[in-house]
């Protein structure tokens, strides 16, 4: 399992992630199967949220229940969550009383001191870049959140908070996948007229920004072709995608799925790809393409077998 730096925390962490957004359901044993794999595969970082689960802190509250984990167990695992989506609206609040409220709640549900990290989970528009400042300093300063960062922003939204954060943003966690790649794709086809791969969704520059900043990127829905509307691999609808995709994977003696997080941890970025399976199989296959060595005209050739063009 490869590593990557976290930020600029100073830590390594795997280029493969857990998450555990859909394990509400899953009993002691399967969780327990589910986290043993990825530990078996070098992947010691999990990934939390307030909102997931049937109640707030639900997945957390199953994951803590299922592990019952030692102090020493704690210390060997990276704990992220998130925070600042309220499930009755929906609605989105960043105020000092919330975030700090909810880490408490997560603390509580995980059974642990600490959080490894905290993200802001998708930009709040009414966010007042004090009040976060004021929550981080407070979450810092007694120890119960050792990073932050954010997921979903727009460099100018991270901008934005960094007038009043003095923490350093060490991740953002965005949507990526070989067909869900406009934090990709435009920067390859920038200023072509008529390209709607041209068009700038991510806010000018997300990628290259987080790589100027040291601001760790985190691949959510790897395997989606879009917006939750099911995965590529597989699928009728990408049979030339598949084509290739099956054709690496004998080549490299690894399953597709492989294939499909190689594409993403190839790229010299050093992003992490947050697995949302609660296959155990599938996470032992996707850990496999942690360090699968695709050469350029692999990538480029996955990249355009996914529809982008490639000038």
């Amino acid at each position: 399992m490869k590593t990557v730096p976290l930020g600029t925390t100073g830590r390594q962490v795997p280029n493969v992630v857990l998450g555990l957004m859909r394990i509400a359901q899953m009993d002691d044993d399967a969780v327990r199967t589910l986290v043993r794999t990825a530990r078996d595969a070098g992947i010691d970082f999990v990934d939390h949220a307030d909102v997931y689960g049937e109640e707030l802190h639900g997945c957390e509250r199953r994951f803590a229940e299922a592990m019952q984990l030692t102090s020493s167990q704690r210390e060997e695992l990276t704990i992220q969550s998130k925070a600042g989506i309220v499930p009755d609206g929906p609605y989105f609040d960043y105020s000092y009383d919330h975030l700090v409220s909810s880490v408490e709640g997560s603390l509580e549900a995980l059974g642990t001191d600490y959080l490894d990290v905290l993200l802001l989970h998708r930009p709040d528009a009414l966010v007042e870049p004090d009040e976060v400042a004021r929550a981080f300093d407070h979450l810092e300063s007694s120890g119960k959140v050792r990073a932050f960062g954010v997921s979903n922003h727009t460099p100018g939204q991270i901008e934005l908070l960094k007038k009043s954060v003095r923490q350093p943003l060490v991740a953002n966690q965005v949507q990526l996948s070989i067909t869900h790649a406009p934090l990709v794709a435009q920067g390859v086809a920038a200023n072509m007229a008529g390209l709607d791969q041209s068009a700038v969704r991510d806010g000018g520059g997300l990628l290259d920004y987080c790589r100027l900043h040291d601001i760790t990127v985190q691949a959510w829905s790897p395997f989606q072709a879009g917006f939750f509307t099911g995965v590529f691999l597989g699928s009728e609808e990408y049979p030339e995608l598949n084509a290739v995709i099956d054709r690496l994977a004998a080549k490299y003696d690894v399953p597709a799925i492989a294939i499909a997080t190689a594409w993403i941890t190839r790229h010299p970025a050093g992003m992490q790809v947050v697995l949302g399976t609660t296959t155990p199989e599938r996470v032992a296959g996707a850990a496999q393409g942690s360090d699968v060595p695709l050469t350029r005209a692999e990538w480029y050739e996955l990249f355009r077998a996914a529809g982008y063009t490639v000038p």
